[in-house]
């Protein structure tokens, strides 16, 4: 299972997410969910590099399966778009091929 958390502020701000997990879905190379969900991510993170121009720390491991960003700043508007995106891809994600694939969490931070 693929286990992402978001990490917010008590006044919603996005402070970062980790990624970590395979959603096990099928035998790697042919497991689209996780497919989708990587270039979910790895889009949202190029997108807010890129577009909105966020400092952001980013950790990988392909072993693990793991992502992890944390924002420098408070993020600005372009990246909170960018977040509800990634977001609303995941949750769709989850809704076609289940829970038991992805996990999505929130915490306050």
């Amino acid at each position: 299972m693929t286990k992402i958390l978001v990490r917010k502020t008590s006044t919603g701000a996005y402070t970062g997410f980790t990624c970590i997990g395979h959603s096990g879905f099928a035998q790697a190379g042919n497991d689209i969910v996780c497919a989708s969900i990587s270039v979910l991510v790895i889009n949202a993170i190029n997108s807010i590099e890129q577009f909105a121009g966020e400092k952001m720390s980013v950790i990988t491991n392909e072993e693990e399966g793991l992502i992890d960003v944390r924002f420098a700043n408070p993020v600005n508007e372009k990246t909170t778009l960018l977040m509800d995106s990634l977001l609303l891809g995941l949750r769709e994600v989850k809704e076609q091929y289940g829970s038991k694939y992805l996990k999505l969490q929130f915490e306050e931070v």
